[in-house]
């Protein structure tokens, strides 16, 4: 299986028809049909490593203030316990749990729900163990790409560039949470970003590990690190035949990149 890192954005991108949403859509067609689906989103954040493993995960709500019709979304894929006790047998020297409480939320069954909205292929979490420095996650990756040869699409779901606080519009506009996708990024953010697809491309992946010394304006992209870490994942994955493909190149909102990497 091919594997990807997903800038997932807003969490009504999983009920509106856009260019973001119709690219995982056709991601989901393009790919060969997975036996289940393991995402580690950048909205599980613990202490600790955990897998779920329950028959029916829940969908979680995990934001404010967005319309009803959001809330009353549902992805009800099935879990897979086999899987997920195989994952964490996978995952020991990292000392994973399985765990029964969690779920699905945005980061996951936002991106999910579009490239296969059957609902019919099991879908499980991975968390991300939030006390651990980046070279861990990148370690736990390749533990992870052997599940490739089962079967398994592996996702990392956060956002390269992700900065909540300095979002808004182009000069001359006002910011609305309505028109979040509109395409706009600070010279920073661009900067930056080209700086992470550059890396990506040549495969060097120890300055994406050692995020924090690429550029002076980094604390602005990543004032906390949980929506980057996915891309760690993914490229902990990469072997030498694994060329990276990117897709939903775009920055919106001043301070968010859509940019996603297809890799294999």
């Amino acid at each position: 299986m091919p594997f990807l890192f997903v800038g997932h954005g807003s969490p009504m991108n999983a009920i509106e028809d856009n260019e973001f949403s119709q690219r995982w859509k056709q991601m989901g067609q393009e790919i060969p049909r997975p036996k289940a689906v393991i995402c580690v989103s950048a909205h599980w954040l613990t202490n600790g490593l955990f897998i779920t493993a329950m028959n029916q995960p829940k969908t979680i709500h995990d934001f404010g203030g967005f319309p009803k019709e959001l809330f009353n979304t549902q992805y009800p894929a099935p879990g897979n316990p086999q899987l997920a006790g195989e994952t964490k047998q996978l995952l020991q020297p990292f000392q994973a749990e399985l765990d029964h409480d969690w779920g699905l939320d945005h980061g996951t069954w936002s991106v999910v729900k579009n490239m296969y909205p059957d609902a019919d292929i099991p879908v499980l979490q991975l968390s991300i163990n939030y006390s651990k420095p980046a070279s861990y996650h990148y370690e736990i990756g390749k533990y992870l790409g052997s599940l490739r040869k089962k079967g398994v699409l592996i996702i990392g779901s956060g956002n390269m560039v992700h900065n909540l606080g300095m979002i808004g519009a182009p000069p001359g506009q006002s910011f609305s949470f309505d028109h979040i996708n509109q395409e706009f990024g600070y010279d920073w953010a661009l900067e930056i970003n080209g700086l992470f697809k550059k890396f990506i491309q040549e495969r060097n992946h120890q300055a994406l590990i050692n995020y924090n010394s690429i550029h002076k304006s980094i604390a602005y992209a990543i004032p906390s690190p949980d929506h980057y870490f996915p891309l760690l994942y993914a490229l902990g994955m990469q072997e030498q035949n694994d060329d990276a493909f990117i897709f939903n190149d775009k920055a919106i909102a001043g301070s968010l990149t859509m940019t996603s990497v297809k890799f294999g």
